[in-house]
């Protein structure tokens, strides 16, 4: 029976929260046919198969779809691979080369905005807003709303819609944090779903940096 870890990724600094992720470090004992099914039945809003954990090539999958780029998908594989492997500084998703580095316990990928989904960035006047939200605002598929805690200090309050990919509200959302990056130029820190906590910041040539925290929850057998 083939066995994936799970993950949390974005955890607060305490380990707590974050946002579920299953990674299937052997993930040639998945045939490809079946991985969108076995995303589905996992059900976790994304799914890894490592193809090849000395290359980084692999492929995401959402409860609906594969996906060209994900960042807390990244995020957390990297790490993975990094523990048990000893070393992870490139990944290879479907959309490109994607460099990825430790840096204290924050582990951090490296990618073109343009590569992640497309997405609202819907802005509040305050956080007591974006929490009084009780779904995406006028029925939006992929929305990020957000709002400034404290704008001097980069640190943002959002919460993040995916209904066209099943997932009804996102507890920590890497390609977001690639768009908020991008639209803000500078570094951030963002408060996403109960308590994740993400980094985001400019990197090189138009490419923005995303990192977090990765907490180990245990190997599990597909199919339990």
């Amino acid at each position: 029976m083939p066995t994936y870890q799970l993950l949390s990724v974005f955890t607060g600094e305490d380990g707590s929260h974050g946002n579920p992720l299953a990674v299937f470090l052997d993930g040639k004992a998945v045939p490809t046919a079946q991985r969108q099914q076995a995303a589905a039945d996992l059900g976790y809003s994304e799914t890894v198969f490592v193809d090849d954990p000395d290359s980084g090539e692999l492929r995401i999958f959402t409860p609906a779809s594969e996906l060209p780029l994900a960042g807390h998908p990244l995020v957390g594989t990297a790490w993975l691979i990094a523990r048990e492997h000893g070393t992870c500084e490139m990944l290879r998703p479907p959309a490109g080369e994607v460099p990825t580095w430790q840096e204290g316990d924050l582990r951090w990928i490296r990618a073109r905005p343009e590569w992640a989904p497309e997405m609202e960035l819907r802005q509040y006047q305050s956080a007591t807003e974006v929490e009084a939200l009780d779904g995406p605002p006028d029925g939006l598929g992929f929305v990020d709303c957000w709002a400034w805690l404290d704008e001097t200090a980069g640190v943002v309050r959002s919460r993040v819609f995916v209904l066209e990919e099943g997932i009804p509200e996102d507890e920590a959302t890497g390609a977001a944090a690639l768009r908020m990056g991008a639209l803000h130029g500078r570094p951030l820190e963002i408060r996403q779903g109960t308590g994740s906590v993400l980094y985001a910041g400019p990197g090189p040539d138009g490419t923005v940096d995303v990192g977090g925290r990765v907490v180990d929850r245990g190997e599990r057998d597909y199919g339990d």
